[in-house]
């Protein structure tokens, strides 16, 4: 999250300030999606985790934040945060449905 993929298209695409977990925050996400996510594993102490991340976030200015790994949506839903989510894999998903049935021969 603190590469350019993602961080410097939306400084550079859209203009937005972004805010990003400190080292030790980000090593905790990283650990949560790789030892217990992928695994099936949902802990409530990790939901905790990141709920303390997301509002470290806020408190940092952050409006919003971007679920951008598939696994955390299992963990983090609405209501766990204070500020709008907007959850990457939803976004894709409903995103090609629409782009798919706009394409779709009109019968």
């Amino acid at each position: 999250m603190e590469h350019d993929f993602y961080k410097g298209r939306l400084i550079n695409n859209y203009g937005l300030e972004v805010v990003i977990p400190n080292e030790s925050d980000r090593a905790i996400v990283h650990r949560v999606i790789y030892e217990e996510l992928v695994l099936g594993k949902i802990m409530e102490a990790s939901r905790e985790e990141y709920k303390r991340i997301m509002n470290d976030l806020l408190s940092q200015g952050a409006q919003g934040i971007i679920l951008g790994c598939t696994e955390i949506e299992l963990l983090i839903k609405e209501g766990d945060c204070n500020a709008p989510l907007f959850p990457t894999t939803t976004i894709h998903a409903v995103a090609a449905v629409e782009k798919s049935l706009a394409d779709a021969p009109k019968v």
